[in-house]
């Protein structure tokens, strides 16, 4: 008799949990579609840093017109890639140890199709090299050589892309040759010992002068979204290192069902937690993006919570519902923005020292 009363009582209790389980279930299942579900007819792009404003005109260009969000993220990075005064990304680039301006870039669509370029020399625009290999060959990256080899042979001009400034600074790291990653390491080259004539309150951490990895990601009218990445990496780095930049799921990933997200700052700490993806995959999960962007610095920080006091990263995210948020290490981090209710804003990210 205890036996059968036992045996009722523990299928009583299954079946509730299995209820509690299915409805948590269906709750979870729905936050999901409605965080998949698109807004159309509200365009946006949002960029990594200060420089961010000026590539997101560009990108507006484009989006306002009703154009494809993948030619947006193109023409809106390309802005920064030529700009002389900015010494991280593409023309101008700070050399590597070796005097070696070496560029790297990638470039998703909202079909999933990705192309990268990895330690380009001698081509500006990076980022339409890489969107060529996307869509002519059947690879997703192309490095060194035969990525110049590729772009030649595609119609890009070699050119010389160490202007005398970033020489300059370059000649003066050499004094010292002191390799170590700095956070907002681009704001302290700044320096009257690097060209500078006086001291300029705008190059502190968090200004117009704070340039690193340019990222950005769009919606276009219809829906869809598109991201690029492009940089000329790290100061002075080793000769034929690489960052998260130019990798699919470090520097940027695309779900067009789901969002988009990007990285800057510190690549090889974005690179070891697959740091976009990550994102992406918090953002399926129900996070919204600023909360997915912690959580990703926050697993940085896990790792090695000495190592991030000293360093800067930053996520950037957006979703299918035109949301976005950014999260970083250290403060000094700024992402821009820009759509038809958002005015071209710039936005100091939310950091977690």
């Amino acid at each position: 008799m205890n036996n059968n009363k036992n045996r009722r009582s523990f299928l009583k209790t299954a079946a509730l949990g299995a209820a509690v389980f299915s409805l948590d279930s269906v709750t979870a299942t729905a936050a999901r579609a409605q965080a998949k579900a698109p807004v159309k007819g509200k365009p946006i792009v949002i960029s990594t840093w200060d420089f961010g404003r000026a590539a997101n005109e560009a990108a507006w260009e484009i989006l306002k017109k009703g154009g494809r969000a993948l030619d947006a993220v193109e023409a809106g990075v390309r802005v920064p890639e030529a700009d002389p005064n900015n010494h991280t990304v593409g023309y101008s680039g700070f050399p590597d140890r070796d005097g070696r301006v070496t560029l790297d870039a990638c470039i998703m669509d909202e079909h999933g199709n990705a192309g990268s370029v990895a330690a380009l020399e001698h081509v500006t625009h990076a980022i339409s090299v890489a969107r060529l290999v996307m869509e002519k060959t059947p690879h997703v990256m192309l490095v060194g050589d035969g990525a110049l080899q590729f772009a030649l042979a595609n119609g890009f001009q070699k050119e010389n892309l160490l202007t005398p400034e970033a020489e300059k600074a370059w000649k003066e790291w050499l004094k010292t040759s002191e390799y170590k990653p700095v956070i907002n390491i681009e704001n302290k080259s700044y320096t009257p010992a690097n060209g500078a004539t006086a001291f300029n309150p705008l190059m502190l951490p968090g200004n117009v002068y704070n340039h690193d990895t340019i990222g950005m990601v769009a919606m276009d009218a219809e829906g869809n979204l598109s991201g690029a990445c492009t940089t000329s990496g790290m100061a002075f780095k080793l000769h034929g290192r690489v960052g998260d930049s130019p990798i699919i799921g470090a520097g940027l990933y695309v779900d067009n069902e789901i969002g988009a997200a990007t990285s800057t700052g510190v690549g090889e700490e974005v690179i070891k937690i697959v740091g976009s993806h990550l994102v992406v995959e918090l953002m399926r999960q129900g996070y919204p993006p600023e909360k997915a962007c912690k959580e990703a610095v926050d697993r940085i920080v896990k790792r090695s919570p000495s190592k991030a006091k000293e360093i800067q990263v930053g996520f950037l995210a957006l979703n299918k519902k035109g949301q976005y948020g950014a999260y970083c290490l250290q403060k000094g981090f700024s992402y821009a923005v820009l759509s038809k209710d958002v005015n071209n804003t710039l936005i100091d990210g939310k950091h977690y020292f």
